[in-house]
This record gives structure tokens, C-alpha cells and sequence, in this order.
């Protein structure tokens, strides 16, 4: 059965809120030199957890907290790429890969996080390094995808303003050893998840509780910090090593309810800026949080009677080290929500309900494994043209991140099959009939791995894993 057969079978196929699922597909080609890649998280996949001198990780102790992490499990082995390295660059190297995007743990490369550098840890990144330029695959860094150093998390973490000084110290380390051969960094992933997840509902690690204030105050932090490592890059190695520095951000695109209606078309901008514009605001544009962020929360404030806005400000002088402080755009998209204006209830202080708006997700749209994962092709080409125009157009635009999960670990894999076929015929689309710089694709992930607080419940890989297997067992799918 092909499938279109299926989906009919199945009852897929058709119109739903006017979008239609099987859309025209463009025949074109992606532009010469576009990256085509897959990305992966060190604490997702290396294991290797104590080995050869790294130290603790939030992650470390976090999924030791039992009701922590779904099925009880952690990324203590995980897929073993510490140990199996050389068998993940010659799956991407079968799969005519050309770039592939991974995280340095900090913790492996100093591993009370300020200090003593970690040479084991600096090898090993040296030889998945060298295994991917032998095999013409091009390595993309980022510095930090949620793994901070258990050692700083009890100085204050991203709560602690020093934090900026730490991450700053440890880029240059990462600079300098892996600098030579990788020429694009990437900061800091999916920032807003660490502020609202790990800050405010405390579903990942650390695990904090703080979604009216110690959500802010640790995003205000990050944008402080990706801001140092950006401006060290540009003042003590661009000159000689020739890369390119940026940040990763996610969204959901917001879908005004009603498209023609000037209310519900600010809903959706509003949405956007409490999402993208949050970090990508002060970084892309001039150092500052967006208007609707700063007087929605000043107001909120203000009513619940607190003396100070709960939303932090930068000084002059940081808003001049934060303003501009990228080389290119990340962007990690996977669904959409229908948004529509709507009274909050702000009697208790929330980021949820600081932007005054509703949201939901069609109850008929394709469902993913993921509870939150709704297949919303189009909805990829309307957040890179809102990104383009909010942001002026000038850089280019890497999908840092982009895919579908399921329960079951099926190689007959048809629903993620559909689901890539959609989303990289938008982002063509948006190449060539909305002339948006998107410069390169990388899809989540290379292979099952451990999914944070889903543990390995869900399974996003282009490959799938035999987590049972002593020898991590793998299926093409």
C-alpha cells in the first residue's frame, strides 16, 4: 500500500481549517552548497556519563529524582556514541550526509565547569571531529543543549548573573581546541525551553518551579551570555579561524484563527515575539526585549503589586554587546498552534499568560508520537517569512532542528516519511517563491535517543535504536 493509499485508508487526506494536506509540490532544487544534515545532543546520545573525568551534569542528577523522567531511565549509556562514534559518522556518511550538528558536553570538557580543563574530553571531540572531515561531513558545535555543569547549578545556574562570566570562559575553550576545523558554532539551544521547562514548570532539569519570575531571570542570563561568547569569537578568534557564530531558537508558528481579522493577526505577532522575539529580538535587532513584551509585563506587574517588573531590563551598556550579536539565524520548527486574542487571568504571575493570548491545536491535524506534535507543513514557511521580515532578511537561516516521533520504533515508516516529504517542500517553497536566505537542514535526530523527560519513549530517529541490545542494535529505517 502506497501512501496516499494509507492516508485515505486511514482517513488523512483532505481539508482541514482550509489547509490541504496533499498541497501541490514545487520540482526544484535546494541552492548549491546548502547543508544537509542530521543533529544530535551529547547527553542524548554519548553515555559515558563518569568516564575519563567528566564531571556531573543537571541532567546527571535530575533523572536520579524518581516521577523525574517517564520510563525511570536516563542518559547515563544512552546510544554509547563515546564509545561508537566512528559508527554514527559512517551512518551519516551511507545517508550522503554533508554536515552534522552536535553538542559539546561542558561538563566533559571542564568538568566542574570554570577551571581545570579535561583533556580525555577535548580528544574525544578532536577525533569525532577528524572522523567527520574524513569523511567530508562538515561539524557544527553547539556549546550548550541543556547539559550545564552540575558544579555551577550550585553556584545558581542560569540564575546566578555570573553565569555569563562561566559561559564565557568556556566557549573560549571550545573555541580555541575545536576552532581550527569547525567553522560553525552554534550558542546556545532552544534557550526559551531551559528558561520555561527548566525554570518555570520544572519538567527538565533543574527542575525549578518559577514560571512568573525565575523564568525571565534565567533567560535574561542566556541572552547575557551567548552575547559574551559571540563577542570573544569576533574579537580573539574570527580573524584567524573564519567561522560563524550564531544561536539555535524554536518556535511554534501562530496561526491567526481568523486571518483577515487585524486582532487576530496581532495575536499571532504577539505570539511570535513572546516565542522567537523573546531572545531573538535584543540578539537580531537592537539589545532590547520586544515592545509588546516589555509593556505587557510591566503592566502585569504593576497590577499584581510588585514594585519591579518581574521582566529584567539590560543596561546600555549590554544592549550594546547583545544588539547584532549573531552571524546567522537557527531555527528549530516542528508544529503550529491556532492562536486567537483572549483575557488571561493574571492573577498569578505566568509567562502564560503575560502575552494575553489564546492558543490551541486542531484536534483533526495529524498527531505525531509527541502529544505536543502536530504535522503542520505549512506552518514551517510562514514562521521563515515572519523571521525574514521581523528581522530584515539579511542572514542566512539554518533549520537547526526538524522532525517527527513515534511510539514504536517502526522501520515501515511512513507517517515520518510524509512528514519530511511536507516540511522540506515549504522550506523549498519559501526558498524560491519567498526568497528566504535558508542556508542549510538538519533533521532531529540521527537515531533514537534518550528524549529528556520522555526518557526513550519517543523516538525521533532517522534510525532506530535497540536500546535492549548490550551492543546498540540499529535499523535503517
Amino acid at each position: 500500500m502506497n501512501l496516499v493509499s494509507l492516508l485515505l485508508t486511514l482517513g488523512l487526506t483532505g481539508v482541514c481549517l482550509g489547509y490541504v494536506y496533499e498541497e501541490d509540490l514545487l520540482y526544484d532544487s535546494f541552492p548549491e552548497g546548502f547543508l544537509w544534515g542530521t543533529a544530535t545532543a551529547a547527553y542524548q546520545i554519548e553515555g559515558g556519563w563518569n568516564e575519563d573525568g567528566k564531571g556531573e551534569s543537571i541532567w546527571d542528577v535530575f533523572t536520579r529524582i524518581e516521577g523525574n523522567i517517564i520510563d525511570g531511565s536516563s542518559g547515563e549509556v544512552a546510544c554509547d556514541s563515546y564509545h561508537k562514534y566512528k559508527e554514527d559518522v559512517a551512518l551519516m556518511k551511507s545517508m550522503n550526509m554533508t554536515s552534522y550538528r552536535f553538542s559539546v558536553s561542558w561538563s566533559r570538557i571542564i568538568p566542574r565547569g570554570v577551571g581545570t580543563v579535561n583533556q580525555a574530553g577535548v580528544q574525544y571531540y578532536k577525533n569525532l571531529i577528524s572522523e567527520l572531515k574524513s569523511a567530508g561531513i562538515i561539524p557544527a558545535i553547539t556549546l550548550y543543549h541543556w547539559d550545564l555543569p552540575q558544579a555551577l547549578q550550585l553556584q545558581g545556574g542560569w540564575l546566578n548573573s555570573s553565569v555569563a562570566d562561566w559561559f564565557e570562559d568556556y566557549a573560549r575553550v571550545v573555541f580555541a581546541e575545536f576552532g581550527n576545523d569547525v567553522k560553525l558554532f552554534i550558542t546556545l539551544n532552544e534557550p526559551k525551553e531551559t528558561s520555561i521547562q527548566g525554570h518555570g514548570t520544572g519538567t527538565m532539569a533543574p527542575g525549578f518551579k518559577g514560571i512568573g519570575d525565575l523564568t525571565y531571570i534565567a533567560a535574561h542570563n542566556q541572552i547575557r551570555a551567548h552575547a559574551r561568547a559571540y563577542r570573544l569569537y569576533q574579537a580573539e578568534f574570527a580573524a584567524s579561524q573564519g567561522g560563524k557564530v550564531g544561536i539555535t531558537l524554536n518556535t511554534n508558528w501562530g496561526e491567526p484563527e481568523e486571518p483577515n481579522n487585524p486582532a487576530h493577526q496581532e495575536a499571532s505577532d504577539t505570539f511570535m515575539q513572546f516565542n522567537f522575539g523573546w531572545y531573538g529580538h535584543a540578539i537580531f535587532k537592537d539589545g532590547k526585549y520586544p515592545e509588546v513584551m516589555r509593556r505587557n509585563i510591566d503592566r502585569n506587574s504593576q497590577l499584581q503589586g510588585l514594585n519591579i517588573s518581574r521582566l529584567p531590563e539590560f543596561t546600555p551598556e549590554e544592549s550594546a554587546m547583545i544588539a547584532g550579536s549573531t552571524d546567522f539565524i537557527g531555527l528549530n520548527f516542528y508544529t503550529s498552534n491556532i492562536v486567537y486574542p483572549g483575557e488571561e487571568d493574571i492573577s498569578t504571575p505566568s509567562y502564560f499568560t503575560d502575552d494575553g493570548v489564546k492558543d490551541y491545536q486542531d484536534s483533526t491535524w495529524y498527531g505525531a508520537g509527541s502529544v505536543w506534535l502536530k504535522v503542520t507543513p505549512w506552518g514551517i514557511r510562514s514562521a521563515l517569512n515572519w523571521i525574514t521580515e521581523e528581522y530584515g532578511g539579511t542572514k542566512d537561516i539554518y533549520i537547526t532542528e526538524n522532525g517527527f516521533s513515534d511510539l514504536q520504533g517502526n522501520v515501515d515508516d511512513l507517517m515520518r516519511l510524509y512528514y519530511y516529504k511536507h516540511y522540506l517542500n515549504q522550506v523549498l517553497k519559501a526558498i524560491k517563491e519567498d526568497e528566504v536566505k535558508v542556508a542549510g537542514y538538519y533533521a532531529w535526530s540521527l537515531m533514537d535517543n534518550f528524549e529528556w523527560a520522555m526518557g526513550y519513549t519517543e523516538k525521533f530517529g532517522l534510525h532506530s535504536v535497540d536500546f535492549t541490545s548490550p551492543n546498540r542494535y540499529l535499523f535503517t529505517q
